[in-house]
């Protein structure tokens, strides 16, 4: 494949008007070549292909329309603005002006003739368009009109909308005459013959549906020219992304890491001490991670399970493994609640068997820091729990083999980077586990998580009870009280989770610590405990073992106790305010009961009026308590990026692809992938390139 003269690497500079000062407004950007700018896609469109008379108006439409100046003034209410009133025989309308100076004033004289585009609103004398686009026109001139839909692109400060449409109207001029643009997807894929399709439209015509789409087209229908042109468009960016963790895949098992076989001397009594059986889908997931464990290179495995399904067991069989053949595992979670609930558990786990244990979270004296690194650095097989702390960089691991992430998804990439970096001597690489309770539906797992082997625990123990679900408005909350008194009179307990700490004017949800001192006094016989992310450690601790000791009746909390609380007696969860809470959250929340013998219930209270998100989100959790229909059904309500987190995790970015959209074309994407990793490799880097650029460092970490 010949490089010369393609758009690839001709830069942007050639382009008219792209100067010192443009070149590196749009280098922020990452737009350096032409074929960068072909590839800045638009977000949405504007119609300005038809006149809209002023008389056929309505609240919110973006329209373009014209007429004669009638009168222009300054308007001296809160904010000083200038508002030109125009009339086109069927009707006025105002224009407002925040940001003017006295030549615009002095041109919208009375008499003009002008067209301008803006979105209706309503004015305080009737309709308005504010700070519209808009053109004098000549005395005999016609009302010029776009002959193709006006793209909307993602900007920055310094380059607006016209600028993107001048220099996108050269760079696909130079795509029609000079053919400078190459396909990287070899043509038999294009056609079909590989993956059993009617095939994908071209890449010079997607890109030109895509920037200019013709009038009259719905932007919306799959079966337009734009519709093909963005399904094309979508498959490569797809691709790229599939490409990239499949390498990156590549590149991870070519690194070496410790082979941990253990010889079982610490499994075995792990094993008979527990008070339950495993289930069988823990069992073949603890036999993949051994198997995992026992390669030279490392293992990149995600566990996924329901609430309650029971990962840390799975976890911890693995640290032992680890520890078996004398490394150190490190158990990382994102919050210090959850980090001490694990911390629990391995101690009631792991001090019969004689294994250290270190405790490093943000929060510990400077004494016990000082105890845990010493321990630490001695390199001596452990098991060290902790927060983010863990990856800060005095913290040494001289021989670190297994790195366990629990809810992988709230950290950072620079965090994750920082604890698998700290492998131990030679070179080496640390095994890495992940483990989420959140489950990661199938879709979104091919597309972004092509890079890590998958388990799931898809079984839950026995005496897990179904839990029912109701969801009642805040007026029955004296209901809901005595339902509290009555459970937790007949030995039961129960949790009442708040959204806030404190009080706020600004948000109607109800504070933990006046909701404590309330139901405290209205259930005088009861003893009720309080627990939020402010509380200091020992305080927190203190009063989580007081509840699971069974020395509270009632658990007043924030949703810090969404994730890893462990309480069987605990039959009754209280969530106010639940339509402020994603599904996924209010499903974690509603795990934290049915973990016992008796039947549970879970009461969502609301304050109405219930928009119309937020009684979807109730009335899905009404019906279903299986988590993976449950993150399924969220990741049509939020999108793929609120689902995963990736705003923070720095997981790729889609362009154009949307994972709810075109999640029909992920198996041929997969098997694309395959042919050109065998048949054309020399076409997987420059695709990535094309699409990721960098990414591709961050999104497998």
């Amino acid at each position: 494949m010949s490089t010369e003269k393609s758009s690839d690497n001709v830069a942007v500079t050639t382009l008219r008007g792209v100067g010192p000062r443009i070149a590196d407004r749009l280098a922020a950007l990452g737009i350096d070549s032409i074929q960068d700018l072909l590839f800045h896609l638009p977000l949405r469109y504007q119609d300005r292909t038809r006149l809209d008379v002023i008389g056929s108006l309505r609240l919110g439409q973006e329209a373009v329309v014209s007429g004669e100046v009638q009168a222009a003034q300054v308007s001296f209410g809160r904010r000083r603005s200038l508002l030109c009133v125009i009339h086109d025989g069927t009707g006025s309308l105002t224009l407002r002006f925040f940001y003017f100076s006295q030549s615009q004033q002095k041109r919208l004289a009375r008499g003009e003739r002008i067209v301008c585009f803006g979105e209706v609103r309503r004015g305080p004398k009737g309709l308005e368009m504010v700070h519209p686009e808009y053109r004098l026109l000549d005395e005999d001139e016609d009302v010029p009109m776009e002959d193709h839909l006006t793209p909307i692109y993602p900007t920055t400060e310094g380059l607006n909308q016209t600028n993107w449409r001048r220099l996108t109207d050269q760079a696909l001029a130079k795509l029609e005459t000079d053919a400078t643009l190459r396909d990287y997807v070899p043509k038999e894929i294009l056609e079909g013959k590989i993956l059993d399709t009617h095939g994908f439209a071209s890449l010079e015509n997607s890109l030109l549906a895509v920037h200019r789409p013709p009038s009259g087209v719905d932007p919306d229908d799959p079966d337009s020219a734009i519709g093909r042109g963005r399904r094309r468009l979508a498959f490569d960016e797809l691709l790229a992304q599939h490409l990239s963790l499949r390498l990156l895949r590549r590149r991870l098992d070519a690194d070496a890491a410790p082979p941990m076989e253990g010889d079982g001397s610490l499994r075995r009594p792990f094993f008979a001490q527990l008070p339950f059986s495993l289930t069988a889908a823990q069992q073949r997931v603890i036999e993949e991670i051994g198997t995992d464990l026992a390669r030279t290179h490392p293992m990149q495995r995600l566990v996924q399970g329901d609430v309650g399904s029971g990962k840390t067991v799975v976890a911890a069989a693995g640290a032992l493994q680890a520890i078996e053949a004398g490394y150190q595992v490190a158990f990382m979670a994102p919050t210090e609640l959850l980090a001490e609930q694990h911390l629990g558990n391995f101690l009631a786990w792991f001090e019969p068997l004689e294994i250290p244990l270190a405790w490093l979270s943000g929060k510990i004296t400077a004494r016990a820091r000082e105890t845990a690194m010493n321990s630490i650095s001695i390199g001596q097989p452990m098991l060290v729990v902790g927060t983010h702390a863990l990856f800060q960089e005095q913290v040494a691991f001289p021989n670190l083999g297994l790195v366990i992430v629990d809810e992988q998804h709230r950290f950072g990439v620079h965090q994750r980077l920082a604890l698998r970096d700290k492998g131990p001597e030679g070179g080496k690489r640390p095994h890495q586990l992940i483990m989420t309770a959140t489950p990661i539906p199938r879709t979104l797992a091919m597309a972004v998580y092509a890079d890590l082997d998958t388990s799931v625990i898809d079984e839950l123990p026995p005496g897990r009870s179904a839990i029912d679900t109701a969801v009642l408005p805040e007026s029955r909350r004296p209901d809901v009280v005595a339902r509290v008194h009555a459970a937790c009179r007949d030995g039961q307990q129960a949790y009442w989770v708040c959204t806030l700490i404190e009080d706020s004017e600004a948000l109607s949800a109800s504070a933990a610590e006046e909701t404590h001192r309330s139901l405290s006094a209205a259930l005088p016989e009861l003893r009720v405990g309080l627990v939020h992310g402010r509380m200091k450690s020992a305080d927190k601790e203190k009063t989580m073992a007081a509840f699971k000791d069974g020395r509270l009746d009632l658990l007043v909390a924030t949703t810090v106790i969404e994730v890893g609380v462990d309480v069987p007696n605990a039959s009754l969860m209280i969530i106010e305010n639940a339509e402020r809470l994603g599904l996924s959250q209010l499903h974690q929340l509603r795990g934290r009961v049915g973990r016992g013998a008796r039947k549970s219930v879970c009461v969502m209270m609301y304050q109405p009026p219930l928009s119309v998100p937020a009684r979807e989100r109730l009335d899905i959790l009404r019906e279903t308590g299986d988590g993976f229909l449950v993150a399924q059904r969220d990741l049509e309500l939020r999108g793929p990026g609120d689902v995963l987190g990736t705003r923070q995790t720095g997981i790729t970015q889609f362009r154009i692809a949307d994972l709810i959209r075109d999640q029909a074309l992920l198996p041929a994407v997969s098997k694309a992938a395959d042919d050109i990793l065998a048949r054309h490799p020399e076409c997987a880097e420059p695709l990535i390139k094309r699409w990721i650029g960098n990414a591709i460092h961050y999104a497998g970490v």
